[in-house]
């Protein structure tokens, strides 16, 4: 059993005092679990203590001081969580990099953030590593945890955490672990704990620099939010890089001394979270599309009785579920109803989706569907959404229980200010968990922060008449078109991703006549619909190009368009004309950033003819698309993309008005 050294009455600042707490009072409890060859193997809080106090002390004998900087290469992997804490004990700062970067975008993070040591999964992270070796100059270690493959190579600066940890466990047998836990007593909220690198939606990404009471008060707010404690658990997924599951994987569970799963493979994160029914959840909207999409077109390959009793039973979800799950009086007969249709349809879906112990589920990122929303709320899950920034340590706004609405973001989460500025109304805010800076950028932060602490999040929102905030657009695409009607690209590209059908969508139009769109369909869907009608392909391209996808895609946006129609504000910004696009669109290609957002500027650049042909009148337009596949190499896609007209409906607010 760990002591602490800390002093009497002081509550843990920084992540490897909360280890040290945890052992102690959470002894016999689960700290973290990992699925490896169909198994899953444990550690509790005391055994969690042990690994990263032997990975520490061997980091040290390496030579890692405070201040340094490593980064962190990988997917979802206990150690690489480990390597967080194992440094910070130090005074070291971890730099989290995205597992699936080129590495011309890995090269430049870990140059910028002048690294000494690279800690990775496995060969072919390491493979990346070395391959750009020649151009960080600081970098002298490298690490790797799995050791299948690297037999075979130069071991003079490469090391396994496995040897690291035995050299740590021999220090600590010999000289016991007294400085070294002095040393995390010593560690303060103000210092630096973490340098999470932005997606670089507009530019190069940013180093942001969280320090510990940035993190480690987000995470007691958060929890306190949501009533969160030791007994929950929760599946880490999502990448080691982004804020989102820093703080759910990690702050929130040293916080709150709950329990991680690690999956064994991000092909297998359905099945394993089935098996661990996780009860704090976290996805963007995309995942609980696909697993909606999923369902429904299993749904349409079922036998009629189960698939007429499926649609009567949610029916009744969509009636009464909501108000059931807000605690809203609803009848008893309607009562009885939903609890028989808990055991033959609710309850076997939210198993099958591994969220049949769900206590909490956000999504956030992106707008979701309300009719997405309202489906997993009618089935009793309390999912909602909140809205935040790495800058801000994730949290900005969220929504209280009770106040669920699938068109917000919540009420401003706890200890932190908004303001909507009057001019731009761009939303601004201050909290304990915005950032110190950006690393060796103090243009960007002061561009960024005010002196007064207020962050400009660059998007455009407003506060409704209950106090929940509503966000319209990135506040510098909002604009204009051509005639002065007001153009939101992305609040016209979330109603179209509300589709199954449509991955992906771009939309063009400011300084323009008129609004037109890129379409991506999503190959999951469209594939088993065409299966369904007996519509053969050889290929994405062809299926994009196929006449009734296309006819699928016009009545998507035609209804759309009679959404838009109904706006006051958005009436104007009807879609004028749309292709559907003969590639989808990847981070790979520089077209989505490692966290799936559009690359505007970029898309602008590469597909300048498309865009024009939406513009010059062009029913088709012939292109070329390089493209960077799976094994490096570059090739040319060829196509000649169709474009469709759509027809404009009157404004029906205003008939609305009139009567």
């Amino acid at each position: 059993m760990p002591k602490s050294g800390q002093k009497a009455g002081r509550k843990p600042v920084t992540f490897p005092q909360y280890l040290v707490l945890n052992a102690e009072r959470y002894a016999d409890r689960t700290a973290m679990r990992h699925k490896s060859y169909g198994i899953w193997q444990s550690w509790s809080w005391p055994e969690l203590f042990e690994e990263i106090r032997a990975f520490s002390l061997g980091l040290r004998e390496l030579g890692l001081k405070k201040g340094d900087k490593v980064a962190i290469v990988g997917s979802n992997r206990p150690r690489l969580y480990w390597s967080f804490c194992a440094i910070q004990a130090l005074g070291g700062v971890p730099v989290p990099v995205y597992a699936d970067s080129v590495a011309e975008e890995m090269v430049y993070v870990l140059e910028h953030a002048e690294v000494v040591m690279a800690i990775c999964q496995d060969q072919e992270q390491v493979d990346k590593v070395l391959s750009m070796q020649d151009k960080l100059t600081s970098l002298q270690r490298v690490l790797y945890d799995e050791v299948r493959g690297m037999r075979d190579y130069d071991q003079e600066h490469l090391f396994s955490i496995d040897s690291i940890q035995a050299r740590g466990a021999e220090i600590f047998k010999s000289s016991g672990d007294a400085d070294w836990i002095e040393a995390i007593d010593r560690g303060e909220g103000a210092d630096l704990a973490v340098m999470l690198y932005t997606s670089g939606t507009t530019g190069r990404p940013k180093g942001v620099m969280l320090s510990f009471d940035n993190l480690v008060i987000s995470a007691l707010n958060g929890n306190a939010f949501d009533h969160l404690d030791e007994h929950e658990q929760t599946i880490a997924y999502l990448p080691l890089a982004w804020v989102g599951d820093h703080i759910f994987s990690y702050a929130q569970a040293y916080t709150a001394g709950y329990c991680v799963c690690c999956p064994e493979s991000p092909d297998t994160v359905t099945e394993d979270r089935r098996e661990i029914a996780p009860t704090y959840f976290f996805a963007p909207p995309r995942v609980f599309e696909i697993l909606l999409t999923q369902i429904m077109v299993r749904m349409e390959d079922a036998g009629k009785t189960k698939k007429r009793m499926f649609d009567n039973f949610m029916a009744h979800a969509r009636k009464v579920g909501e108000p059931i799950l807000n605690g809203e009086p609803v009848g008893l007969a309607d009562r009885i109803k939903y609890w028989i249709g808990e055991i033959l349809v609710y309850g076997p879906l939210k198993n099958r989706m591994g969220f049949s112990g769900l206590k909490v589920g956000y999504t956030a990122g992106e707008a979701i569907g309300p009719e997405i929303f309202r489906f997993y709320r009618a089935l009793g899950l309390n999912l909602k959404q909140l809205y935040g920034q790495t800058e801000a340590s994730v949290y900005i706004t969220a929504q209280p229980d009770g106040e669920i609405r699938a068109d917000t973001v919540g009420r401003p989460s706890p200890d932190v200010e908004i303001r909507i500025d009057e001019d731009s109304g761009e939303v601004l805010y201050r909290s304990p968990g915005v950032f110190l800076g950006y690393y060796k950028n103090d243009e960007a932060t002061r561009t960024t922060k005010t002196e007064e602490g207020w962050v400009h999040t660059g998007d455009a929102g407003f506060f409704d008449q209950e106090g929940h905030l509503k966000i319209i657009d990135r506040a510098k695409d909002v604009g204009k078109l051509a005639n002065g009607n007001l153009f939101a690209p992305k609040y016209i590209e979330n109603k179209l991703k509300f589709f199954p059908n449509i991955k992906e969508a771009v939309a063009f139009g400011d300084g323009r006549p008129y609004c037109t769109v890129f379409l991506n369909i999503d190959l999951t869907s469209v594939a088993s619909w065409a299966e369904r009608n007996n519509i053969s392909y050889a290929s994405y391209q062809e299926l994009a190009a196929h006449p009734e996808v296309y006819r699928m895609m016009e009545e998507h946006v035609d209804q759309v368009n009679r959404e838009l129609a109904a706006e006051e504000m958005m009436a104007g910004s009807q879609i004028h004309r749309f292709l559907v696009l003969h590639k989808e669109l990847d981070a790979d290609d520089g077209e989505l950033t490692r966290t799936q957002k559009v690359r505007r500027s970029f898309i602008s650049e590469r597909y300048e003819p498309l865009i024009e042909a939406l513009y010059d009148g062009s029913t088709s337009k012939h292109v070329e698309t390089e493209v960077i596949f799976e094994d490096g190499r570059k090739g040319k896609i060829a196509a000649t993309v169709e474009i469709r007209e759509m027809k404009e409906h009157a404004p029906s607010f205003a008939k609305e008005a009139a009567e």
